[in-house]
């Protein structure tokens, strides 16, 4: 999730765990613990693909954290003690502010490494890694705390009782969508068992859905608000890497995204993208693994990322298609390219 959210989760944890000793000191610590693993960002790992999927790595996982929370207490009760606060407590507060973070990028779709050094990356991508409706009930507790003292701990226990229920609602919605897809995609033929769901920027009532089939991959979305539960597709090509020898960042990139990857030349250069990640037509993560010569020979070289995703979405057509507008289709069009099983 981004920083702020973070943050915000930091803070409302810290606060309701040091109930009557809740302070805008206390606040301000939670969110500083709150961002701590995130600081990751800062280690060069010597390539972009690297760089991406060791993020959420050892700083997220729990067989880290929680033995760095009873180290970081330790110091502190040692050093500098804090009056009124056991070392029970105060472990406490760190331990659920540090691990609090990565369950909560556990929701979105990227990957959290939750059990490093043991490989594994976990993604339930039932939210986006921005939504106000988590993060708003948080920071509005938050600002009260500030100025009602005495019921900061009440404030921020409520806050986040509606927040992990936000987060139970998204499971339920992503779990309605799954059910019409797959109806869908068994009547039109298509398998299932690449299927990646994940929500649309900023909301729980757009779904985007991805399908791998061969060299061919299907765009979808469903939104809970469509009249009809049929799911329209529309075919993309995927393409597939050219060579026989596969590179080993390629293959750690292809473990990190489950395969769910498209490749395609474009000016001569080879460029794999992680097709789980942003919108149709506007995807995050892109990096150049090869490039062409002028023998017409591929050159493999570390891979660039390259591009980036941009506001280049029409922003009122997801509007309407999130409305139930099922004429636009997944990439924000006409649905005249889009399957249907529909009599």
């Amino acid at each position: 999730m981004d920083s702020i959210t973070q943050a915000a989760l930091g803070a409302a944890v810290a606060g309701a765990i040091a109930g009557k000793r809740c302070n805008g000191k206390v606040l301000l610590a939670g969110a500083l613990l709150g961002t701590l693993p995130d600081l990751d960002v800062v280690i060069s790992y010597g390539d972009d693909v690297s760089n991406m999927i060791k993020h959420r790595g050892f700083s997220h996982s729990l067989l880290t954290l929680l033995p760095f929370s009873l180290l970081l207490s330790w110091l502190i009760n040692k050093f500098k003690p804090l009056p009124g606060w056991t070392f029970t407590r105060l472990w406490m507060l760190i331990a659920t502010v540090l691990i609090t973070h990565p369950l909560l990028d556990y929701f979105t779709s990227y990957g959290t490494q939750l059990t490093w050094p043991i490989p594994g990356y976990y993604s339930l991508s039932s939210i986006f890694i921005i939504d106000p409706l988590y993060t708003l009930p948080l920071l509005i507790a938050i600002g009260f705390s500030l100025i009602k003292h005495r019921q900061a701990a009440r404030l921020c226990s409520i806050a986040l009782i509606v927040s992990t229920a936000y987060l139970g609602w998204s499971l339920i919605a992503k779990q309605i969508i799954e059910q019409r897809a797959i109806e869908s995609l068994t009547a039109l033929g298509i398998p299932q068992d690449k299927l990646f769901i994940t929500p649309a920027p900023l909301n729980t009532i757009l779904w985007r859905i991805v399908v791998l089939d061969g060299d061919t991959y299907w765009e979808g979305s469903a939104s809970l608000l469509d009249n009809k539960r049929e799911v329209r597709f529309i075919p993309q090509q995927r393409g597939h890497w050219p060579l026989a020898e596969i590179p080993e960042r390629l293959k750690d990139f292809q473990a990190f995204t489950h395969g769910f990857l498209r490749y395609r030349v474009e000016d001569n250069k080879l460029i794999v993208s992680d097709l789980r990640l942003g919108m149709p037509g506007n995807l995050a993560f892109q990096f150049q693994f090869a490039e062409r010569n002028s023998d017409h020979q591929w050159v493999v070289h570390t891979p660039e990322r390259i591009g980036g995703i941009t506001v280049q979405t029409d922003l009122n057509k997801m509007i309407d298609r999130l409305a139930g507008n099922q004429n636009i289709d997944p990439l924000l069009g006409n649905c005249r390219l889009c399957t249907s099983h529909s009599p």
